[in-house]
């Protein structure tokens, strides 16, 4: 992926607009709650502003029809307390206002322009994103773009694949780390390198699964969470009722021929449950696997489980993990994931952990800093993983090709910048 980074430009008194993903979880007042991509992204906007940039901050908040489509005034505050530094929030998107708010910039000042998913061409449009009004209005007045957003990055939008189209474009630090650790954890790992295939996500989950073991990417999976279920039923084990009507309502029962050809192919590399947890009038019971069917819902791995898979985890190099052990959300249940972030810590592997309910559980742990790399995408993530490619990502490629004959040698950093 040969795409321009942020060390090759030198970007003092340019104005530099910035694709972040600011996308946040909402408390019940409606609140954004404080998380791992609001940090991240504010380390690439304080960079950019110490060297001088006038950073322009372009982010969404929730989806159409979603009660968390909201205005961006919160996420300044958030992004101001990191990045020690006012960022002012600018209540329009492209509009007179957004224009004479980025022609009135200073060299080191941001501001962070109104939600681009009040803008319906950003979600609507389906080619030449180029020629939407927001990129019209904007293009003239940018110097570059930089994409940051890798956890939006698997998607087609205005904002993230129109602005390379017409102006120098390069990575921000987010985007950059991302994609350089989950390049090497998926195509090049130390070795031993493990798996750990948990949550709910099936069909893309499976994806991943499938994609490490046909590459050797990895010498073992360990299953859980529905992951974990589908090769149980796979295998020929009866979950129940209960938990296989589960499988049914969210579609993993689909992935079972999927599962059954893996174990076919591969099925000494793939670790199954061999104890679960079920839950039985509110409180957590743990049975053999050799035991099942059962007509109360599986909710967890059991201690056998946990045990086996953090001997394999003590032995491994490399270990990438992909979703919740189990229901850690309910009291009791949350067991399986907690010991395996524990024993994922402890070991001595690279561990790269996927964002969302894992991060958060990760986070409940205190262990967010602990580990080598917290990816902070959920789709983009998995679909990476999985060897799919992202459009974002395919933009910034594009537009570095397009643009390789106006690079020359900066004597400012001896890195690349673009000739004027």
């Amino acid at each position: 992926m040969q795409f321009l980074k942020m060390d090759d430009f030198d970007v003092r008194g340019k104005t530099v607009l910035v694709r972040t993903d600011l996308n946040s979880p909402m408390d019940e007042n409606n609140e954004i709650i404080d998380n791992i991509r609001i940090r991240r992204h504010s380390e690439t906007i304080r960079e950019l502003a110490e060297r001088g940039a006038k950073v322009v901050v372009m982010a969404h908040q929730g989806r159409a029809g979603d009660s968390d489509l909201i205005r961006l005034d919160k996420h300044a505050e958030a992004l101001s307390k990191h990045v020690q530094k006012n960022v002012v929030y600018v209540d329009d998107l492209f509009g007179t206002h957004a224009k004479n708010s980025i022609k009135k910039l200073c060299d080191g000042d941001i501001i962070l322009l109104e939600n681009v998913r009040f803008n319906a061409e950003e979600t609507a449009r389906k080619e030449n994103q180029h020629e939407a009004h927001m990129v019209r209005e904007l293009a003239p007045l940018i110097d570059y773009y930089v994409n940051d957003a890798f956890a939006a990055a698997h998607r087609s939008h205005v904002s993230l694949v129109g602005f390379p189209e017409v102006v120098p474009s390069f990575a921000g630090r987010v985007l950059q780390k991302e994609l350089e650790i989950l390049s090497k954890v998926s195509k090049a790992p130390e070795r031993p390198s493990v798996f750990a295939a948990g949550g709910s996500k099936i069909d893309d989950t499976m994806k991943v699964v499938e994609q490490m073991l046909d590459a050797d990417a990895c010498d073992k999976i360990i299953t859980s969470g529905l992951v974990g279920l589908v090769f149980l039923v796979a295998r020929g084990e009866d979950v129940g009722d209960t938990t296989y009507n589960t499988l049914v309502k969210k579609k993993a029962d689909l992935e079972i021929p999927r599962a059954k050809r893996l174990l076919a192919r591969y099925g000494s590399r793939i670790e199954m449950p061999i104890d679960i947890a079920i839950c039985v009038n509110g409180k957590r019971i743990e049975m053999p696997v050799s035991t099942l069917p059962t007509d109360f819902p599986i909710l967890d791995i059991g201690d056998r489980t946990i045990r086996r898979y953090t001997r394999i985890l003590e032995e491994a190099a490399t270990v990438v993990c992909n979703g919740p052990a189990g229901m850690f959300e309910k009291k009791g249940f949350e067991k399986g994931t907690h010991e395996l972030l524990k024993a994922m810590h402890e070991c001595r592997a690279f561990t790269v952990l996927g964002g969302g309910h894992l991060a958060l559980a990760a986070e409940q742990m205190n262990l967010l800093d602990k580990v080598a790399h917290v990816s902070t995408g959920g789709g983009a993530y998995i679909l990476f993983m999985a060897g799919e490619r992202l459009p974002a990502v395919d933009a910034l490629v594009n537009s570095a090709q397009k643009r390789a004959p106006l690079i020359v040698r900066s004597k400012y950093n001896n890195h690349v910048n673009k000739s004027e």
